[in-house]
């Protein structure tokens, strides 16, 4: 196999931003080829990670990613219920999801060693511990108390 194709004289290169969009979603059919062969966790950890670098410069992107990390963890595996505690609720299910994430971010930055707050979803919120891990790898703790079907809760604490 030789190198790339040069591209015809009529078609111009695309920009950066067409370039990384067009990986990006090459990248989103490969993690959800990956999570559909059994591999939700890799899938997960590498959509994670896509989306750290992508939501800042290329917000738009990292959203795509953000859908892909919730197509990945689509499952509902019902759990007991656990108390609480006296950790705060952070209730989201009236946020639109963009919304939903900025707050529980600044939520958890908020937090001070040994903290925690307990988040109330409508949805399994596995994207968030991919992305949490991303940018967070080994300082904070995730402990499900509630999985669905309606309510999802989880403590969320930080080292």
């Amino acid at each position: 196999m030789t190198g790339p194709s040069p591209l015809p004289d009529d078609r111009p290169a695309p920009t950066q931003s067409e370039a990384v969009a067009a990986l990006n979603k090459l990248f989103d059919k490969a993690l959800r080829a990956l999570g559909d062969a059994g591999k939700q966790d890799d899938a997960c950890e590498l959509a994670a990670k896509g989306w750290s670098l992508l939501r800042q410069g290329w917000p738009k992107e990292g959203e795509r990613l953000n859908g892909t990390l919730h197509y990945l963890t689509r499952t509902i595996k019902p759990t007991p219920v656990a108390d609480a505690g006296p950790d705060r609720p952070l209730e989201v299910r009236h946020l639109p999801p963009a919304e939903r994430h900025r707050l529980i971010f600044q939520t958890y930055a908020d937090l001070a060693a040994g903290e925690a707050f307990v988040l109330v979803n409508d949805h399994d919120p596995k994207p968030l511990y991919y992305q949490l891990a991303a940018e967070n790898p080994g300082a904070f703790t995730w402990e499900p108390l509630e999985e669905g079907p309606e309510v999802w809760r989880v403590r969320i604490g930080k080292v």
